[in-house]
């Protein structure tokens, strides 16, 4: 009776521990893949009105697009990165969806230097940045260096 009863508990012990308790990843990552987030904008750097409206405008014309359900932004000192997700309908015009795209904000913000991707880990990765951006003691430099390992990441991927 007694040997079963360390088994039982043992086996809810390791049960529990498996299921992720205690981790310090944020609430919002942890759902990120499985429904919309719908993240604000994220500039990387002093907030400037300008540049604010601008990360507000990107994020709107990526949001307008029939086959997209779930955008973030990040603007830093040089490169702005556009994480999305193409809705379940649209999974085979991937390709087209994501050329249409950069075209779309290269024509319409020439002075932006954009890094797009579709690709799940990335939009994951920046939801995480978003996220730690929000903490006082996360300076602006370390956020810069987190969004040039995501775009380096993205560019390792292709």
């Amino acid at each position: 009776m007694r040997t079963k009863f360390c088994i039982i508990m043992f086996i809810f012990a390791a049960g529990l521990s498996g299921c992720g308790i205690g981790t310090d990843e944020p609430k919002k990552s942890k759902l990120a893949l499985v429904k919309t987030t719908n993240p604000s904008p994220a500039l990387l750097e002093s907030n400037t009105e300008e540049k604010l409206d601008l990360v507000e405008s990107i994020k709107q014309d990526i949001s307008s697009m029939k086959e997209i359900y779930d955008v973030a932004v990040l603007k830093g000192k040089k490169d702005t990165l556009v994480a999305y997700k193409v809705k379940h309908m649209y999974r085979f015009q991937m390709k087209k969806i994501e050329k249409r795209m950069s075209d779309m904000l290269e024509k319409k913000y020439k002075d932006e230097k954009f890094t797009v991707s579709s690709d799940y880990k990335i939009f994951l990765e920046a939801i995480k940045l978003n996220e730690r951006m929000k903490d006082p003691n996360f300076t602006d430099k370390k956020a810069n260096q987190k969004l040039q390992e995501i775009i380096r990441l993205k560019q390792e991927m292709a």
